[in-house]
């Protein structure tokens, strides 16, 4: 929860211009959608969504493509569902599943709770993995969930944790005959949105979970056999997953973000952009955080780099403005110039 507290206030206070902003948030709604939909089983590749976001006509099949345009509509209406008032209600989730399989199941099946039992099997062997509760159980644990969700012991958690409380619970209730996994994905997405935690909308945790699907399954498969009542489960294990894949995915954004504003702030002081190494960019950073250090701090942040390669580093940043070195004697340091 550290890293990820840390990671948004980087994130969100990047001077970064519109241009960037526009980038990153369309790069993330592409790769939301094109994850979040290969989870299921859609075998477009990451340029084909693309292409299709884009309006470009791609050869494929009809219901990949479907797919993949109801996902985007699905971003869009959690845009607007982030802004309604109010608690979270049955109609949100029905809302997102009507949006999530319009055009690929049958009509009557759209927007509505299921009406039959349904198992989830192993593949290779069969075995029944998942039996979530009767059909005719559902409204009720959808109501009960969502009345802890509004009430005031639920809102006295952190939203990460809350949205994933809601992906746990959500899944293992299964309220749908189809496409369950990205109406609950989307779901825990909103309390995000809705709650302070969209961080600018920069990130994909879908491309977490369908990178490494194995882990994200046994993180389920962890808890679900503890008791019949996902009420009454300990999901700590899936909760330890859910908030590491969160910190992972925003450290990526926030160093993404990190060096582009160091980009951006360099190139309106010098007038051009400027072409840096790894470890040119890591001692800018270094000394951007800390305000300036000397040799030996700086040979901390580059361990298996020679005191010579350092120092050719620091003399060419400083031939091109961006440091300075204040001192003379060995307890001399280098800053940023600000000016």
């Amino acid at each position: 929860m550290g890293e990820i507290e840390a990671a948004k206030e980087v994130i969100e206070n990047a001077p970064l211009v519109p241009y960037y902003e526009k980038q990153f948030r369309t790069d993330a709604i592409a790769r939301t959608v094109h994850h979040g939909t290969h989870i299921e089983g859609n075998d477009l590749s990451l340029l084909e969504t693309k292409k299709i976001l884009e309006g470009i006509e791609v050869v494929a099949h009809e219901r990949d493509i479907q797919e993949v345009i109801n996902y985007r509509n699905v971003t869009k209406l959690l845009d607007e569902l982030a802004v309604k008032r109010g608690g979270y209600d049955s109609d949100m989730l029905l809302d997102i599943h009507r949006e999530t399989v319009n055009k690929i199941v049958a009509p009557e099946k759209v927007g509505v709770f299921r009406q039959t039992q349904v198992v989830i099997k192993e593949e290779n062997t069969g075995r029944i993995i998942l039996a979530p509760p009767q059909a005719t159980e559902v409204p009720a644990y959808i109501d009960n969930f969502l009345e802890w969700l509004n009430s005031a012991e639920a809102r006295e958690l952190h939203p990460i944790l809350r949205a994933g409380i809601a992906h746990y619970i959500l899944v293992s209730i299964h309220p749908f005959v189809e496409g369950n996994g990205r109406t609950v994905r989307a779901f825990a997405n909103l309390i995000l949105n809705r709650e302070g935690y969209d961080i600018k909308r920069f990130f994909s945790l879908e491309e977490h979970f369908d990178n490494d699907l194995a882990s994200y399954y046994e993180a389920f498969a962890g808890v679900d056999n503890q008791s019949s009542n996902v009420f009454e489960r300990d999901i700590t294990a899936w909760l330890e997953y859910f908030v590491a894949v969160v910190a992972v995915e925003l450290s990526k954004i926030k160093e993404r973000v990190r060096r582009l504003s160091i980009d951006t702030k360099l190139k309106g002081k010098i007038g051009e952009q400027i072409a840096l190494s790894e470890r040119q960019m890591k001692l800018i950073e270094y000394l951007t955080e800390i305000g300036g250090a000397g040799m030996q701090d700086l040979k901390k942040q580059l361990k298996m780099v020679s005191e010579d390669t350092i120092l050719r580093d620091l003399t060419k940043l400083i031939e091109k403005g961006i440091l300075k070195k204040e001192g003379h004697t060995k307890a001399s340091k280098y800053v940023v110039v600000t000016k």
